[in-house]
């Protein structure tokens, strides 16, 4: 019944004028109350047009299949003069909100009619300047609608949601698929299992499609089977569903979800493309790194080696760094207060984490002064062991009881490390003891035999070395050995050790030296016509030049075999 009978039948049927007057107040004033009040709840008479919330409120009521009036809808667009063209411009508007699936929160619009955007210092207002920047209201003769520059651009983003047409896929279905089911059609659900069919379908075909192409971009003609397979083939497959979820995300919009449904489904997608764009970019560094280690491999400096995984670590860091940047605002998450909030919490965080930090400055520190590098041999508050790692936080020492002992930077940078691995030659110092009755002439030849092998042995230094009889003890007397190996590491500096004394104990035997040990001899005095108890010692230097010159031709050949 419309407001002019309701009214009339008010008016007609009391006969007293007092009665007929009683009769239109009270209906007016509950005809009227509920907007009054509305009004007087916003501040404003609703649907003037006077704040950004208003507007949008006006464009999005008369666009609801409850409230369905169109061409109310389209008063809120700017410079439209013919009606039919603004009606259609504020239907593709709405289709194209939630096509994006944007959802307006409507409490956070703002309600001043003298609102001013902080940035340009100007009457407009963007609800999504991230998303769709292209779209934002402004004041005219102190109403706001949507601008200008929007209604010319409603075609453009229209065509890119919907580049088949919003209604190509209701079309398709004949008129039982309208009929809707758990707040769906019919034709809807029949589109969502054909987008799933085919999301299936293109995963399959594409994710065989790009391992091939994948396996030739990661492959080097030097090392052609450095990447393995698998790594590929991952990547492949994480591609063609990054390519999969670009594709349903064009097809989506044409369902014309319920825009709950339709953000939730959006702010889905998104947040897989970015998680699987991290683990992409995760493999590919992978890969990188596989090159770059065979490569500092090749280098004498280990000092690429060192950075290598401390550089991989900040890479990963810095992606996941930026994923998780991308993840809040896709969540629309205030960047900005957390930033701050940060920023009032950074004492509290900078207290807590000043071990971090000094960590931190002790690696920098070690990376700049390079007290050692990665296998040197270092000793340092009752640690020895070899270095296998220099990260971030800590550097990893695998000791010679093959124990992992894991060492803070920033205590490490100030201990005093005592670096073997750095020594340009590796000493070696003994006593060769020999019996008491060697004669002197003998151990001139013995001294001349031991300065043969250190000459003659590929892994000693030449320039020098001292090897002279140097003390006469309780038992025996003492010739210093003392020699230097110029090997890289201390496994080699073991073998050359073991070659070195295995020929200082040949050339005893050949010579005929006796080596000493702690002992007790009784002599006996010689009874007439028995032989001598004493060792009988070649001296004649023909004869003991002949044998050292036999030994040293013996153990240069064997070296040089």
């Amino acid at each position: 019944m419309h407001f002019q009978q309701i009214l009339a039948n008010f008016y007609a049927s009391p006969k007293q004028p007092m009665m007929k007057c009683a009769r239109i107040c009270v209906f007016a004033l509950c005809f009227y109350a509920p907007f009054a009040l509305a009004g007087q709840a916003n501040g404003e008479a609703p649907l003037t047009q006077k704040s950004p919330y208003l507007t949008m409120l006006a464009h999005l009521y008369y666009l609801q299949p409850d409230s369905y009036e169109p061409p109310l809808a389209a008063r809120t667009l700017y410079g439209v003069q013919d009606s039919a063209r603004a009606v259609k411009l504020a239907v593709k508007l709405k289709q194209v909100l939630d096509g994006k699936g944007l959802y307006v929160r409507m409490g956070a619009l703002p309600r001043d009619s003298n609102y001013i955007d902080s940035t340009s210092n100007q009457h407009i207002y963007t609800p999504f300047p991230r998303q769709l920047p292209e779209v934002y209201l402004e004041r005219v003769n102190g109403k706001w609608y949507y601008s200008a520059e929007t209604v010319g651009l409603i075609p453009e983003l229209h065509k890119e949601v919907y580049p088949f047409g919003a209604d190509f896929l209701l079309n398709l279905m004949p008129k039982f698929g309208q009929r809707k089911v758990l707040g769906l059609a019919l034709w809807q659900y029949c589109g969502l299992l054909a987008i799933l069919l085919l999301a299936i379908l293109a995963h399959f075909i594409l994710s065989r499609a790009l391992r091939p192409v994948v396996h030739r971009i990661s492959r080097s003609r030097v090392y052609p089977a450095l990447v393995p397979t698998a790594l590929t083939w991952r990547i492949a497959r994480a591609a063609s569903v990054l390519i999969v979820l670009r594709l349903i995300g064009l097809f989506l919009p044409p369902l014309q979800l319920p825009i709950e449904s339709a953000n939730f489904a959006i702010i889905v997608m998104r947040l897989a493309s970015v998680a699987l764009v991290i683990y992409i970019l995760l493999k590919a560094l992978d890969v990188v790194i596989l090159y770059a280690d065979r490569f500092t491999k090749r280098t004498e400096s280990k000092m690429d080696e060192q950075l290598l995984p401390v550089l991989k670590r900040a890479f990963q860091f810095l992606l996941f760094l930026a994923g998780g940047i991308q993840a809040l605002r896709i969540l629309q998450a205030d960047i900005t207060t957390l930033i701050a909030g940060i920023s009032i919490g950074g004492l509290a965080l900078a207290l807590a984490a000043q071990d971090m930090l000094k960590n931190l400055f002790g690696s920098l520190t070690i990376f700049m002064d390079r007290p050692f590098q990665i296998g040197d041999w270092i000793n340092f508050s009752d640690v020895d062991g070899t270095v296998e790692e220099v990260g971030f936080r800590s550097t990893r020492v695998r000791t010679f009881a093959n124990s992992l002992v894991y060492v803070p930077n920033g205590k490490l940078a100030d201990m005093v490390v005592n670096n073997f691995g750095l020594r340009a030659y590796r000493r070696f110092s003994t006593n060769i003891s020999i019996t008491y009755d060697t004669p002197p002439a003998l151990i001139e030849k013995f001294t001349e035999g031991l300065k043969g092998i250190v000459a003659n042995h590929p892994k000693t230094r030449k320039d020098y070395y001292e090897i002279h009889l140097n003390e006469m003890s309780s038992s025996a007397l003492n010739i210093l050995f003392y020699i230097f190996f110029d090997v890289p590491s201390w496994t080699e500096e073991l073998k050359a050790k073991h070659e070195i004394l295995i020929a200082v104990i040949e050339l005893g035997q050949s010579l005929g030296v006796r080596f000493a040990f702690p002992t007790q001899t009784l002599h006996v005095e010689e009874l007439p016509g028995a032989t001598s108890l004493a060792p009988h010692y070649q001296t004649a230097p023909d004869a003991m030049d002949k044998t050292l010159q036999a030994f040293l031709e013996q153990y240069r050949s064997k070296v040089e075999g």
